[in-house]
């Protein structure tokens, strides 16, 4: 499994989990999250490998279709890398002014 598109799942699934079904959920959370096989998981649930590879396959388009209509995801990843250039700027042009420093600072907690 790639790095990247483990990643880009993970975090597809942390956004739009809850219009998941449940089944979906599980079978995301144990192949991305907890890196179980496709084996373990159809042990688990006592379903074929097909079956399981079949519901992976599914909701991974699921989740890029919700990415493609909501854009929550790359909004998110947008938004974040604005506020890093916002408070690099406020740390170099006024590194002494404790406001500015702390708004930055609780926009970038709201996140985390």
């Amino acid at each position: 499994m790639e790095i990247e598109k483990t990643n880009r799942m993970n975090a597809l699934f942390e956004f739009y989990a809850t219009l998941l079904t449940k089944k979906q959920m599980n079978y995301m959370e144990l192949y991305y999250a907890d890196d179980f096989s496709l084996g373990e998981i159809s042990e688990e649930f006592n379903v074929s490998r097909q079956a399981v590879y079949d519901n992976i396959k599914r909701t991974e388009k699921i989740l890029e279709d919700y990415e493609y209509k909501l854009s929550m995801y790359s909004d998110y990843r947008v938004r974040n890398e604005l506020l890093d250039q916002l408070a690099d700027y406020i740390k170099e042009s006024y590194p002494t002014d404790e406001t500015l420093t702390n708004l930055v600072r609780d926009i970038q907690e709201i996140d985390e």
